[in-house]
């Protein structure tokens, strides 16, 4: 075995036998850091999907106005606006 592999093995203390494994929990704090966790990737994605519809409803809006402008100067009938733009 080499040095280093010796010394790990020696240092690993044995568990103590009184110890359960199987009664460990991680307790009110464990509890709580999960719920924060949790609420604060709920929230996080009920953003995102508003920021995702607000583009999107922008988008829809952009390309119908744009539609609206091109038939309104493809119509040479269509009264022009005075405005300079």
């Amino acid at each position: 075995m080499t040095p280093l592999i010796s010394v790990v093995l020696a240092v690993t203390p044995t568990p103590d036998p009184d110890f359960d494994p199987n009664t460990v929990t991680p307790g009110v704090v464990g509890f709580l850091a999960i719920f924060f966790v949790a609420v604060a990737t709920v929230l996080l994605c009920l953003d995102v999907v508003r920021r995702i519809r607000r583009t999107t409803y922008r988008a829809e809006i952009k390309e119908r106005l744009d539609a609206e402008l091109a038939a309104r100067d493809a119509d040479p009938n269509a009264p022009k606006d005075d405005k300079p733009e």
